[in-house]
């Protein structure tokens, strides 16, 4: 069974939400914000992803940059479509509560791609 993450990203700390297929909840935390903790808490739940997901903003090309060399399938999602999503919802606005919107968006798939082909290939693409 394939999960989808949730990431809700700050300065100090990263909201993390795993879904399942069904969109249960099987795992919420928050760690601090350096790709090596988000990596080892999302390896050492031991899922297999489908999508991990995480709005665009001031630091989300560097943690896109590492997930994707972690080998995880990372998507950087454009903010305003992010905030659409969220703010139809009808939750309290929280960092829990957007890491699960992120989450339920990842799983069924409503995405506007941002970024998520790394620095060397965008690079490449401006070459």
């Amino acid at each position: 069974m394939k999960h989808c993450a949730g990431l809700d990203v700050s300065v100090k700390e990263t909201a993390i939400c795993i879904v399942d297929e069904t969109g249960k909840i099987v795992r919420e935390a928050k760690v601090t914000t350096e790709p090596e903790a988000i990596v080892a808490l999302l390896m050492e739940a031991g899922f297999e992803y489908a999508r991990i997901g995480l709005e665009a903003g001031p630091m989300s090309q560097w943690l896109v940059t590492d997930l994707l060399e972690a080998g995880l399938p990372v998507v950087c999602v454009e903010t305003r479509h992010m905030k659409a999503v969220l703010k139809a919802q009808h939750v309290n606005k929280s960092d829990r509560n957007d890491a699960r919107g992120i989450a339920q968006m990842m799983r069924v798939g409503e995405l506007s791609p941002n970024f998520g082909d790394g620095l060397k290939d965008q690079a490449a693409a401006w070459a």
